[in-house]
């Protein structure tokens, strides 16, 4: 029977309840909440114009560099992939000549092919390869070690967690959910689910597999040609665990992501999930509800937009 919506057996979704009701969270019901997240005082929600979106993580992270150096502290962050962000990050280093002796970085998540042997630093489309060409190349002479440049690889992933955990866990994790609501490359796939939540947060980093919607969201990436190539995106990701999520001091995820800097984006939905639906394994960013730590959300206009039918606009 021809309905409303639709059962798609691939759809990692599976709470038809929660879809319907979220969907229903217009911008005028978030831009109420003034701040605050409906269940979880240790969240701060923020709706920001889209041309100040970047602005945030961009000074956030020359903030915690800047007081690693001023206050003599380590510094341990774990980096996402907005790659243009970090040379302005460098420039702004450079220009203020911050000492980086106390930073240590550590990228979230990498690719990984059909056998689970992760992507090399040389992989042109890899985010070790980007932050590397993006960030690294770029504060040479500030003082940081290349030793603290952490990339998941064969040897370090499966020992990820546990080097997070010996240099006192995360001081923040900078994130954004992916189509099928991912945390990192943390997919709604057999290769994460457990019986019960308390088991699902316990586990560390690991290659895993990762999800159709995935696959078809990077094909969009630059790196792939943006054009929806999926044979160049690779099957597999290494990634950090929903444990170093929890863990961390504190969290910045960002809901931001359009198509091309258009109306069009597929995070609208699904950031609604992550934020505001049930936290569920088939949601894995919607963990971040469960934090007991600070954790800052931030929409842009775009994405806190009401969704509503417009018959006269296609893709």
């Amino acid at each position: 029977m021809f309905g409303e919506v639709f059962n798609h057996e691939w759809y990692p979704f599976t709470n038809q309840a929660e879809i319907d009701r979220v969907r229903k969270i217009t911008k005028e019901d978030i831009l109420a909440m003034d701040g605050r997240h409906p269940s979880n005082p240790n969240i701060r929600l923020d709706v920001l114009k889209d041309e100040e979106f970047e602005m945030v993580m961009l000074t956030d992270m020359v903030k915690r560099i800047i007081d690693s150096d001023v206050n003599d502290r380590k510094c341990v962050m774990v980096m996402c992939n907005p790659n243009p962000t970090y040379r302005k990050v460098a420039y702004m280093l450079q220009e203020l000549k911050v000492n980086m002796r106390n930073v240590k970085f550590y990228m979230m998540d990498e690719w990984a092919d059909e056998d689970g042997n992760i992507a090399p630093l040389s992989y042109r489309a890899g985010f070790g390869h980007a932050f590397r060409e993006f960030m690294i190349k770029n504060i040479q002479g500030l003082g940081f070690r290349e030793e603290n440049f952490i990339y998941h690889s064969n040897e370090t992933t499966p020992v990820f967690s546990k080097m997070l955990e010996e240099d006192g866990e995360a001081d923040i994790i900078y994130s954004g959910p992916g189509w099928p609501g991912h945390l990192a490359f943390i997919d709604p796939v057999d290769d994460w689910f457990k019986p019960t939540m308390e088991e699902y947060l316990e586990q560390g980093a690991k290659v895993a597999r990762l999800h159709p919607l995935t696959i078809a969201q990077n094909s969009l990436h630059g790196a792939f040609g943006y054009s929806g190539d999926i044979s160049k995106v690779p099957p597999k990701g290494a990634m950090m665990g929903p444990r170093d999520a929890m863990k961390a001091k504190n969290v910045l995820d960002m809901h931001g992501i359009t198509t091309a800097g258009t109306k069009v984006t597929w995070q609208r939905l699904t950031s609604r999930l992550c934020i505001f639906g049930k936290p569920d394994q088939h949601v894995p960013a919607s963990i971040l509800q469960l934090r007991d730590k600070p954790t800052h959300m931030i929409m842009s206009e775009n994405l806190a937009s009401t969704i509503e039918p417009d018959d006269y606009f296609q893709y």
